[in-house]
Order: C-alpha cells, then sequence, then structure tokens
C-alpha cells in the first residue's frame, strides 16, 4: 500500500464523517431521534465536549487540552504511518492507521471549527450553517457531533451482581459518530492481529530465510 493510498482512504472517511455531521446538524433538534432497524438501530442527535463516545475530560481546559492533543496526534500520525509506508510494514496496519488518523481529524474538525460555523443545537431549535450573528462558540471550543445508537437489547443486573445489582441496563448505551467507529476498528484490529501487523518486513525476511535449507545441505 502506497502513502497516497492511505491519504484517499483518511480522506474518504472524513467525507463521509463530515457529510453525516453537517446533514445532521442542520436538520435535526438536539436529542431528536427516529429509528433506522427498529429499536436496534436508532439515529439520535447528541453533542459531547470530550472525548469519543461521551466521555468528558476536565471541564474547559480539559476541552482545550484534548483539542490540541487531537491536533499534535494527527499531524504526528500522518508522518509516523509515512514512515511505515516507506518501511513496508503490513498493508494491514497501514489500514487500521489510517482509520485511526481519519477518526481522530474526523472529531478534530468538530472540536476546531464547529463551534464558529454553526449556531446552537437545541431541543427546539435546528442549527444554522454560518449564521449571521456568529456560530455559537470560538475557535477550539466546538462540540462533537454524535448520533448512532445502537441500544440492542436491556434488562436488570441481577440483585447478587456487586454495585450495580438490581440496576436497569442497555446494551450498547453509548452513542456514537463515523469517526469514533473508525478509531474503534482500527484499534481492535490492531489488537487481535498484532502478531501479523507489527512485525517488521526486515524480521519476516529473516525467518523465512530461517525456514529455508542451507545450499550445501541435503534435502531430505
Amino acid at each position: 500500500m502506497k502513502y497516497r493510498h492511505i491519504v484517499w482512504i483518511v480522506i474518504g472517511i472524513l467525507l463521509i464523517d463530515q457529510i453525516v455531521k453537517f446533514w445532521i446538524k442542520t436538520n435535526m433538534t438536539l436529542g431528536e431521534h427516529f429509528p433506522v432497524i427498529g429499536s436496534l438501530f436508532q439515529i439520535h442527535f447528541i453533542e459531547n465536549e470530550g472525548m469519543a463516545y461521551g466521555l468528558k475530560f476536565g471541564g474547559e481546559f480539559g476541552k482545550i487540552a484534548l483539542t490540541l492533543f487531537r491536533l499534535v496526534a494527527v499531524i504526528v500520525g500522518f508522518f509516523y504511518i509515512k514512515k511505515l509506508v516507506r518501511e513496508k510494514y503490513h498493508n494491514g496496519l497501514l489500514l487500521c492507521g489510517a482509520l485511526i488518523l481519519a477518526g481522530a481529524a474526523g472529531n478534530l474538525i468538530d472540536s476546531m471549527f464547529y463551534g464558529m460555523i454553526f449556531s446552537e443545537s437545541t431541543p427546539y431549535v435546528v442549527a444554522e450553517f454560518l449564521p449571521a450573528g456568529g456560530g455559537y462558540g470560538t475557535f477550539l471550543h466546538g462540540n462533537v457531533v454524535d448520533m448512532l445508537y445502537f441500544p440492542l437489547f436491556e434488562g436488570y443486573f441481577p440483585k447478587w451482581v456487586p454495585i450495580w445489582g438490581g440496576e436497569h441496563f442497555i446494551f450498547f448505551r453509548p452513542i456514537f459518530n463515523i469517526a469514533d467507529a473508525a478509531i474503534s476498528v482500527g484499534v481492535i484490529a490492531i489488537l487481535i492481529f498484532q502478531k501479523r501487523f507489527l512485525h517488521k518486513p526486515e524480521e519476516e525476511k529473516e525467518k523465512a530465510v530461517g525456514t529455508q535449507p542451507a545450499l550445501d545441505e541435503p534435502v531430505a
């Protein structure tokens, strides 16, 4: 896989992510939802100020720090994946890297610019793109748009379960976006296939050479 392929994968995921977010932001009120596959898959519009899946980190300062960290991570990530391409690492690792980069960049765009280009979404008013009075926030103060909700099943924990015994639960409760999904798929795939993905090409060659019989040795 060549570096330009990585770039095109990142651009493709970014476009899908941002088109979906733009449509949600300009067509739905905050908290609005509708079913896609019954109750198993819903579009449910929420916004979050922090990390993936609605997690938060340290209030206002934490939000700015997280956005700047994402920015640095994306810049460093592009240089690092270029190094991996040059060293001819496994295509699976390069693809996973592209997914993670695209996801990080997708949420970074929300955090950096959405506060400047959209009016505020409320439970009663749909946001406006490039409002005359300016956006709901400033640079680095945008909220991340989430919409994918998969409440596959719900029930109650048995009473003998520590802490949560008898409490109601929904699986899967977090609401996320395409960028979050890209990051998760990339990370999980690397963890599952790390033995195959993380070997350097030189190690693979040495391993292959080690299995070849020497030229002066008789082959049984």
